[in-house]
């Protein structure tokens, strides 16, 4: 059977979850235009799952109407039940680059007790490249939580200020290598001759892959 709008949105509309959500991926095979459209009703599904398959295809699907997409995506940021629908709505938000959303992102952060909410949101940051988040930045690098200090690491290479520099330097000895690895990479976009002589020490480290990315970095 070829694959219509119409098919799509009869299992778009069905009462069975599983439905919805072979629904919700199949958009993807459609004009962009028309997915978008058909889409916005499910980033309100009663059902969290289907939430989430529609909230992770904004990041493509919101750049039909940005003002649109912000609108629905800050909805679900701020009033989901779900951190994992929240999540989504960070990651598109970042991918949307929706800079508008730099208050509503810290106020979630602070409020929320999920560590993948704020993960989603350090890494929206990055993405996002605004340089209003480099002390939200700073600050998550004090995270007890490994992979929150690992996403504002690589946020904080992204965002370009060179005032991260310094608060990278001391990860490039942390005892996980994952960290020491994103470390490489966050300096090498930063730049720098202290971010160089950084690498150049990293080009050593006892892991191979992070001495051969600095070694790549530092050939470039």
């Amino acid at each position: 059977m070829n694959l219509t709008p119409e098919s799509v949105q009869q299992l778009l509309n069905s009462d069975d979850f599983g439905d919805r959500l072979t629904g919700v991926n199949q958009l993807r095979q459609l004009d962009r235009a028309i997915a978008f459209e058909m889409i916005q009703p499910l980033i309100l599904d009663k059902n969290a799952r289907v939430r989430y398959s529609a909230a992770s295809q904004m990041d493509t699907l919101g750049q039909e109407n940005l003002e649109k997409s912000w609108q629905i995506l800050r909805d679900r940021l701020l009033n989901d039940s779900e951190p994992d629908v929240q999540a989504a709505a960070a990651d598109a938000i970042g991918a949307l680059k929706l800079t508008e959303a730099f208050n509503d992102l810290k106020q979630v952060y602070y409020q929320s007790s999920e560590w993948l909410v704020k993960f989603s949101i350090i890494a929206a940051l990055g993405e996002m490249g605004d340089p209003r988040g480099f002390d939200l930045l700073k600050e998550a690098l004090e995270s007890d939580n490994n992979l929150i200090q690992t996403s504002a690491i690589g946020s904080l290479g992204e965002l370009g200020d060179p005032r991260a520099i310094p608060l990278l330097i001391p990860f490039a000895t942390d005892s996980d290598w994952q960290i020491r690895y994103r470390v490489v990479q966050a300096l090498g976009r930063l730049g720098g001759e202290e971010a160089k002589l950084a690498l150049e020490k990293l080009a050593k480290d006892e892991v191979e892959q992070v001495a051969e990315e600095a070694k790549r970095i530092l050939a470039t």
